[in-house]
């Protein structure tokens, strides 16, 4: 905490960490399936993995320019050495959960092996298995060849290897070898004995096979060592006016594979003399961030474990439920003329935006569709869809973001796969960024135009909203759908201001919206009214906002903090917050939907939007936020935010001192998102 703040304000990367120990708790938590606790350790790995590729490489740029305006209210110096503390702290835990699960997993007959625990015919058919599947795509890089660092590709993983001979007649020569995680699965399931079952590495195939590459140069001892290297994943966008955007950040994606390391991980056991060389010839000295570590790396890898069979260690198989607005064989688009349809993900099926985009394509009334893309689907039906609608001769406008990080490659494909069928592609330009989430279709009917519009809390992505907890509106209400035409005029003419009636839109007034909805809220407490917020979001860090809330509770406002990840607001200080509660909810689909109610003298006023409260959404981004004036919706928004406010199985108090502790409520248990499913069950 800056001890320049006259308000407490968090430090943002700790308390980013703290969330991620939220996950990390997931897979801690034998209330959790086995293999699911497996799979948040892969979620926390991969987590953390960003994290450095992302905040601690630009604390490291922030620390090599000595730069005197931070992003944070800490020092660069200080923040990495805080976040260095924790991240050993969180590694140790980390390390203790996993050996508790592969024991657990014993207890199933399932066990994890390595090659030296292999039985003679394991050790045949590995043998048979690396020949056949494995040799082929392993090309070793000899240390003493290495060019520099740039050799080794981020997001990989290597074994340093020695290899020599046990009488000596050869001198040791060291070799590194990337295993080819994105064509062979990291996991081989070895043949079932006496019921029980066998997994071993990748790793542990090629530390077993090493022979089978080296022996022909006449060496008979070997031994591998897990090395690793996380790279800045920040993009440099070049200035260059003769260049087209696409071409900018193709170029920048090529920077980004030689980006500045940020962490270097080996295996702790491995010899000194073999470090020395590999460091040596990557020129990586005492100063850089350099760290021993266990015998594995990469364990996001253990998001795809695989099963077993055993589906008692996994969750129950999940039905997305049937919307009771959305009769099957019935067209969408008449549904939503009738009314306003709210769509809650994964609980319900985001198949019915494909359903909506297919129908649009054929409908002959229909004219045009526009959507904004920030991330899709690796194979995306939407974006299929709005090919279909290109061919069905509908003018079909698409804005891709092309900075949305580690989604670049796969925007830049799909624009060039849209533009081939006809599509208009529209795509950024540097340093700001469309994150709004907004479908617009044009119909004629009777003789004029009528709009009908989609705006969500989520990507247009089918593959992670069957993971994400998002909701998005289905609405023909014409104000609204007019506020969203001219969100894709602000978009297409320069970012030219536009006015707007419904649609709250950063980053022209989002910001000083919710400013002065507080400051109503503010009024009101101070005429003795009632006066309360409840505020949803992934992030909450924009000074601003976190200033306002703690003034909005010192005039005794109350209010009521769902936060999944980054909240660097202090609740419960006796004369600042006392009126602030929050929560944190990591359960098993990401809380990701942004939810607003402000209380507003009783005539409550309900949004839901993609911005979270940070300054690069509110200043840096095209964002929207839309109210819900449907009364039914209403109703059901607030039922889950309660069932939510009310969990106390999955919840996590934020307050002074707390550190992901659970919420403790008297009464039965609570876990909100089974509670919300089977409340949503209900309005079928």
């Amino acid at each position: 905490m800056s001890s320049k703040k006259t308000v407490p304000i968090l430090d943002r990367d700790p308390n980013w960490l703290h969330f991620n120990g939220r996950v990390l708790q997931e897979a801690a938590d034998q209330r959790n399936p086995l293999l699911e606790r497996l799979k948040f350790l892969g979620i926390f790995s991969n987590n953390r993995d960003e994290f450095f590729r992302v905040r601690v490489a630009t604390l490291n740029r922030m620390l090599k320019v000595e730069r005197v305006h931070y992003d944070t209210p800490v020092k660069p110096k200080k923040a990495l050495k805080d976040i260095s503390i924790l991240v050993q702290a969180q590694e140790r835990e980390f390390v203790k959960i996993y050996e508790n699960i592969v024991n657990d997993l014993r207890l199933h007959n399932i066990f994890i092996i390595d090659e030296t625990q292999l039985s003679e015919s394991q050790g045949k058919f590995v043998r048979k298995y690396f020949r056949e599947q494995v040799r082929g795509v392993l090309f070793p890089i000899m240390i003493s060849s290495l060019r520099d660092i740039s050799s080794l590709r981020d997001k990989s993983i290597y074994l340093a290897i020695t290899i020599g001979r046990k009488d000596k007649t050869l001198k040791d020569n060291y070799a590194l070898i990337e295993l080819p995680t994105k064509t062979i699965s990291r996991f081989l399931i070895l043949p079932t004995e006496a019921e029980k079952r066998y997994i071993i590495l990748l790793d542990d195939i090629i530390r077993y096979c090493l022979s089978e590459i080296f022996s022909i140069f006449g060496y008979d001892t070997f031994s591998a060592y897990t090395v690793k290297i996380t790279r800045d994943a920040e993009i440099d966008i070049d200035t260059d006016v003769s260049k087209s955007f696409l071409d900018v950040m193709t170029e920048s994606l090529k920077q980004r594979k030689r980006g500045i390391p940020v962490r270097f991980v080996y295996d702790k056991s491995i010899p000194e003399i073999l470090l020395k060389s590999l460091t040596k010839r990557l020129e990586i000295t005492k100063d850089d961030p350099i760290r021993g570590g266990g015998r594995y790396h990469n364990f996001k890898d253990f998001m795809g474990f695989p099963n077993l069979g055993h589906r008692e260690l996994e969750y129950p198989p999940f039905v997305p439920l049937m919307h009771k607005d959305l009769p099957v064989n019935r067209s969408i688009l008449s549904s939503i003329r009738q009314k306003d349809i709210l769509l809650h993900y994964p609980y319900q099926s985001f198949q019915y935006i494909v359903d909506l985009m297919r129908e649009a394509s054929i409908d002959p009334k229909v004219r045009s569709i526009k959507m904004t893309i920030y991330r899709a689907a690796k194979n995306s039906s939407v974006i299929n869809a709005l090919i279909n609608a290109a061919r069905n001769g509908k003018y079909v406008t698409v804005f891709m973001e092309l900075q949305a990080r580690f989604d670049e490659e796969a925007n830049i494909y799909w624009t060039e796969k849209l533009r081939e069928e006809g599509v208009k592609v529209i795509y950024s330009i540097p340093g700001f960024k469309v994150h709004g989430k907004l479908i617009l279709i044009r119909r004629k009917e009777h003789n004029r135009d009528f709009f009908y519009a989609f705006i969500g809390t989520g990507n247009f992505n089918e593959d992670t909203a069957k993971v994400y907890s998002d909701v998005s509106l289905l609405t023909a209400d014409q104000k609204i759908c007019n506020d969203v035409v001219n969100s894709f005029h602000l978009i297409e003419e320069s970012y030219r201001p536009y006015k707007f009636k419904s649609l709250i839109v950063a980053p022209l007034h989002m910001r000083n919206f919710y400013i002065r909805m507080l400051n109503s809220e503010i009024r009101n407490a101070k005429a003795g009214k009632e006066a309360w917020a409840i505020i949803k979001l992934n992030s909450l860090v924009d000074g601003t906002m976190v200033k306002k809330l703690y003034k909005a509770s010192q005039a005794g406002v109350k209010i009521k903090l769902i936060i999944r990840g980054i909240c660097t607001l202090v609740p419960g200080i006796p004369g600042l917050s006392e009126n602030i509660e929050a929560i944190s909810i990591v359960d098993r689909f990401l809380e990701h939907a942004r939810i607003i109610v402000f209380c507003n003298g009783g005539d409550n006023k309900f949004y839901i939007t993609s911005a979270d409260w940070m300054v690069r959404n509110f200043d840096n981004r095209i964002e929207v936020a839309t109210p819900i004036n449907d009364p039914e919706i209403q109703k059901q928004l607030m039922k889950i935010l309660e069932i939510q406010m009310a969990d106390n199985v999955k919840a996590r108090v934020i307050g002074p001192g707390e550190q992901n502790t659970y919420k403790k409520i008297n009464g039965p248990d609570i876990q909100s998102q089974v509670e919300i499913y089977n409340y949503l069950k209900l309005q079928v």
